[in-house]
């Protein structure tokens, strides 16, 4: 019984220090890596979602509307609805051996053509499944546009060891 309560009491402490992720990077220029696809890094899933508060057409889905409520929670003034109006990326991925990953959205946007953004963030010893979320909004949602193409890269060892990408990219 003791050894429970010191494992929940751990558990609960070690819960208390993961504070919340770090901000992604943002890349000046993507450089281009070798591709060495390597079935030990896989992509699970993903979820892209475009929001935008003032052009919402009504829904049936209580799961959306959910979604949007959470999305938008808190949000009053014009420039809180231009921080969380853009796209918002969620991805799943699996590390089957321990390594340092990094994880890279490249992505277009509307108003630069084929010049291509990117948001890193960095896993060191990462092994097990993990969540990776990424937004384009708020002032380079405003200036740029929206997300046009995108592709997703996890990085090990300074090559692309697996991908996913939309169906524009090119």
């Amino acid at each position: 019984m003791r050894g429970i309560l010191a494992a929940v009491v751990a558990s609960v402490l070690l819960a208390a220090c993961a504070g919340p992720e770090k901000p992604p990077v943002y890349l000046e220029k993507a450089n281009v890596l070798p591709v060495q696809l390597n079935d030990r890094f896989k992509f699970r899933k993903q979820d892209t979602f475009f929001n935008d508060p003032r052009t919402y057409l009504a829904t049936q889905s209580e799961a959306m509307r959910f979604f949007r409520l959470r999305l938008n929670y808190g949000v009053v003034t014009p420039r809180d609805y231009d921080e969380v109006t853009g796209n918002f990326f969620t991805f799943f991925w699996w590390a089957h051996e321990r390594a340092d990953v990094t994880v890279r959205l490249e992505y277009r946007q509307a108003a630069l053509g084929d010049y291509v953004m990117a948001q890193e963030r960095y896993y060191p010893n990462a092994s097990g499944s993990y969540k990776s979320d990424f937004k384009v909004t708020g002032d380079e949602y405003l200036e740029h546009g929206r997300v046009t193409a995108w592709r997703v890269l996890l990085i090990v060892e300074g090559r692309i060891a697996a991908f996913r990408q939309s169906f524009m990219w090119k």
